[in-house]
């Protein structure tokens, strides 16, 4: 088990993670804890699989079978497009022959596999997730491997991210919301279904599992490059990947050998849903007042729909706000036509097909350049949070998982409740 303590961003409270903490024993939620490692020095343990490899820095108490990890190389094609000398790819997906065996196609693997390594005394309860769609079937595919219990809640409208290379274990259920909804209704109908003993909450950008599986793009880099780089690229639903990205940044700060820089970070969201964007150009730490229809539209309009999250980790005590406030980061907005752009440029120069929301960072990377934000020779690290989902799909049959059960938006929670509990009879 990993050696570690946690710690609170508001009170710098430090204490143990004994039972899935998730919060300040001072409830001072208006912050995310963090993990405080024993060790400050990374050592890159290639005895260990997949993920595990960066367990120092993982708050962890197990290894599980099946895991991969991010995949940090030198671009030449991309960087020669956009005359750029010092452009680092971190590659999240399915590629072989890069070495990059996330068999989801997602960079949400990296979450559930710190995630559900995390669990300790909690196996004999449910544990619950919501997602857009990348989240909810790397999380299905870990769970179904180990054979942890899990509830995925997603909406109906993503229910294609659903698809696995084989059918599902039992121990994994989904129910979703009705066609029409997005994300905040799956994390609703998720909030409802916790309030039973039978189920516990994964937590979301609260998990510090799940904040430091993602910064395992960081470290893959940073021991790669040898360096922290200038620039962090990546786009955001919920800005966790980026908040992870910061912590992992300041985690090498400490380990000395690195360098002591901030990465600018460089973060995007897909027009016309930006809710974190449209804040932070108006230099509000709080996200602007939306009707909660016209943000479920705007969520339907988006071609990246996993970056549909309208209750992101953006105001509170160590989330987004200050993350790109102490990195002295900007947000970008990337219309549809250009993340389409972005996917097409990338899989041109690059070889490899890669996901709406890895072509929101490349469109976001190219304008960048376009408008001198970035210097052509800076050290950029360019995180590809999803990508190789068509190869693996030509090289694999697929199945996908259709709904347990399907929710209206008006269904009383009771009935929610006993339909769920009947599931896991």
């Amino acid at each position: 088990m990993t050696d570690y303590v946690l710690e609170s961003r508001c009170c710098g409270t430090k204490f143990a993670d004994e039972k899935w903490e998730l919060d300040c024993p001072n409830r001072d939620g208006a912050a995310l804890i963090f993990a405080n490692y024993a060790k400050k020095q990374l050592e890159v343990k290639e005895n260990l699989p997949g993920l595990y490899k960066y367990s120092d820095w993982l708050p962890v108490c197990r290894t599980l079978d099946g895991s991969g990890a991010p995949v940090t190389y030198k671009s030449e094609g991309l960087a020669g497009e956009l005359g750029l000398s010092d452009l680092y790819i971190t590659f999240n997906g399915y590629w072989p022959e890069k070495g990059a065996l996330m068999k989801t196609g997602a960079f949400k693997e990296c979450e559930a596999y710190a995630v559900c390594a995390r669990i300790n005394d909690l196996n004999d309860k449910v544990m619950v997730v919501a997602s857009a769609g990348n989240t909810a079937r790397a999380f299905a595919r870990v769970c179904s491997e180990n054979n942890i219990p899990l509830l995925l809640c997603i909406p109906q409208d993503c229910i294609d991210a659903m698809w696995s290379a084989k059918p599902l274990n039992p121990c994994v259920k989904l129910v979703a919301t009705e066609r029409g909804s997005d994300y905040f209704d799956a994390i609703y109908l998720s909030n409802i279904i916790c309030e039973l003993d039978k189920f516990y909450p994964e937590g979301g950008a609260k998990n510090v599992a799940r904040r430091d599986g993602m910064g395992t793009t960081v470290l893959s880099a940073v021991t790669t490059i040898g360096r922290i780089p200038d620039y962090y690229f990546q786009a955001v639903g919920s800005g966790t990947g980026a908040i992870a990205a910061w912590e992992a940044n300041k985690r090498f700060i400490v380990d000395g050998r690195y360098g002591n820089n901030l990465m600018k970070l460089m973060v995007s969201q897909n027009i016309p849903f930006t809710p974190m964007y449209d804040a932070w150009k108006a230099g509000s730490r709080a996200l602007l007042p939306v009707d909660d229809t016209v943000a479920r539209k705007q969520a339907e309009e988006i071609c990246a729909k996993v970056l549909s999250n309208r209750k992101p980790p953006y105001s509170l005590k160590g989330g987004l706000f200050d993350a790109l406030t102490e990195t002295g980061g900007d947000m970008f907005a990337i219309s549809n036509e250009e993340a389409m752009e972005g996917m097409v440029l990338f899989e041109r120069t690059e070889g490899i097909d890669i996901e709406p929301a890895a072509g929101v960072a490349v469109a976001s990377l190219k304008q960048a350049i376009r408008t001198g934000a970035v210097e052509t020779d800076a050290v950029i690290m360019l995180n590809i949070t999803g990508g190789g989902i068509a190869k693996f799909k030509k090289e694999n049959k697929v199945v996908y998982k259709q709904p347990d059960c399907v929710f209206a938006l008006d269904t009383d929670p009771d009935t929610i409740k006993e339909t769920v509990m009947e599931l896991f009879i």
